[in-house]
Parts: C-alpha cells; structure tokens; sequence
C-alpha cells in the first residue's frame, strides 16, 4: 500500500479540511479484501514482535491521538490482536494527576516509554499539551509553571521541545509511529448517538464528549498547528481516514508492518560457543532415560 496520502510531509503547511478526506478509501480495497489483508498483517505483526523482541535493540513507540469516537480502542484491539502481551505494553493518558502536576509536562510519558524490544501504544500523548490545553489555555494554571512565553510563544516552545524528545528517542532506537484517526463530525455525531441508543455502550459516552465537541473548530485549528510544526523526517504524522473503521484498521496495520519490515529485524546470531553448549545438551537429553 502506498503511504503518501496518509503522510504529513515535514515541513509542509496543511489543511485538514482541503487536504485530508475523513471518508477516504482507496479504490483496489473493499471491506471483504481488507478484512483478509488485515488478517495477514496481524500474523505478519506477530512475527515481527518475536524478532523484535528476541533482537532487543529497537522499541516501537505508536502514538494515537483523534477526536472522541474516532476509534482509538478498537484499532488498536483489532490491530495488536495478534501481538504477545508480554512483549507490548498500553498506556492512556487523560486528565493528570496531582503527581503528575507536580512534574514538567513529559514526565508521565516519559516514564512510560517500551522498553527495548517492546511495542508501547501511547492512547492520547504528550500532545494533549498542546491540544487540549491549547483548547483549554485555563489549564496551564493547573501547572504550577514558573514564568513561561506569553500567547503562542508557548506552543512554539512546546513544539520544539517534542521535536527535540523524538529526535533523541530515535536516535536511541525507539522508533515513532504517530497516528491521527480522523473522523468527520458528522460521524462522531452517528457514533455518539449509537452510544447512547445501545445500552452495552452507554459505559462509554460521557456528557463531556458533547461539551467538547462544541470546541470542534478549535480543536482542528491545534491538529493543523500540530502537524505543521511537529511532523518529521524521523517522526512524520500520519492521518488516516476514520469514518471507516474497517479501512482505519487496514492502513494502520499496514504502515506498523511496513516500517517494522524496514528495520531489516533479525534473530540473534548464536556464537560457535554457544552452538557446542546446545549440542551438549541435546546429547545429555538423548541419553536420558524416557
């Protein structure tokens, strides 16, 4: 699958609204085609773990932010179906807490971080700081900062320093796959509804989503400042139509699949020591009684 028309090219300025259509499919693929696709990527998925894990030199970091209902938990429950729970690791991030209001705004991402040979799914991110607080300015008060830029000087100053911590990451082998899954309004709308309409989905609606969702502008306003100023050569954005969860699913299982690919991912090579000590046991195991 070609990636372009999910990829945010760095450096470039784009609209969200002009350049990115929530209901986009590509024509070669159909929900039976990529439903048997998707399963193939899953078992493809597996197995790269397995060597990433056995390698133990590169950790894979996916980052999921979207509006409310645009799929976050089901494309990852679909996507990591087949992924060994020893080896990966989800964490989701909401409103912090006192602790965590007490440190500098990475903090309790940073501790969160896969460890090496680990896939770690961040649902929401370190960019909720400059999303939502961006949204909701009256939080930065909660944050006990000391003086800071005034206006947008913040953001900027925000972005440089994420930029700055992806970089680092990267360079110290933690991959970074950034996912934005972007639903329309009037989807989040239908999707809302369904959750108050069906009672086994009611647990996930919250009367916040519709105060939120009064913000829908301005929320798209901070995604657009967002991946202008933080989409990268070595951590590029990628923003995958959402109105289709069956197509959400497919292209991000293809984009993790493909990038894992690139590592050129090997099993450890087994030193001519090593050889010899299992061929030992192998002896002493043959020679035991049954």
């Amino acid at each position: 699958m070609n990636h372009d028309a999910f990829i945010v090219p760095p450096g470039s300025k784009i609209s969200l609204k002009k350049n990115y259509d929530p209901g986009y499919k590509t024509d070669f693929y159909q929900k039976g085609d990529a439903l048997t696709k998707l399963k193939a990527d899953i078992e493809r998925l597996a197995n790269y773990q397995n060597i990433l894990y056995a390698q133990n030199t590169y950790a894979l970091l996916i980052i999921f932010q979207a509006m409310d209902a645009a799929g976050k938990d089901s494309t990852i429950k679909h996507v990591m179906s087949g992924v060994n729970p020893q080896g990966f690791q989800v964490f989701s991030f909401k409103g912090p807490s006192t602790e965590e209001l007490d440190h500098d705004y990475l903090w309790r991402t940073t501790k969160a971080l896969p460890e090496r040979g680990r896939i770690g799914i961040f649902n929401r991110s370190y960019y909720e700081e400059v999303l939502v607080v961006r949204v909701h300015p009256e939080m930065l008060k909660k944050q006990q900062l000391p003086n800071f830029p005034e206006g947008n000087q913040i953001w900027k100053q925000r972005f440089q320093e994420i930029n700055n911590l992806e970089k680092y990451l990267v360079d110290n082998g933690v991959i970074i796959l950034k996912f934005f899954l972007n639903v329309s309004k009037s989807e989040q709308k239908k999707r809302f509804l369904e959750r108050i309409d069906l009672p086994e989905k009611n647990w996930k609606f919250s009367a916040n989503d519709v105060r939120e969702r009064a913000f829908w502008n301005d929320y798209m306003d901070a995604y657009e400042e967002v991946f202008n100023h933080t989409s990268t050569k070595w951590a590029p954005w990628y923003i995958i139509p959402a109105d289709r969860k069956w197509f959400t699913r497919l292209v991000v299982a293809d984009i993790i699949c493909t990038k894992l690919e690139k590592l050129n991912l090997k099993y450890p090579t087994v030193t001519e020591e090593h050889k010899q000590q299992l061929l030992e046991a192998k002896r002493i195991l043959e020679q035991e009684d049954s």
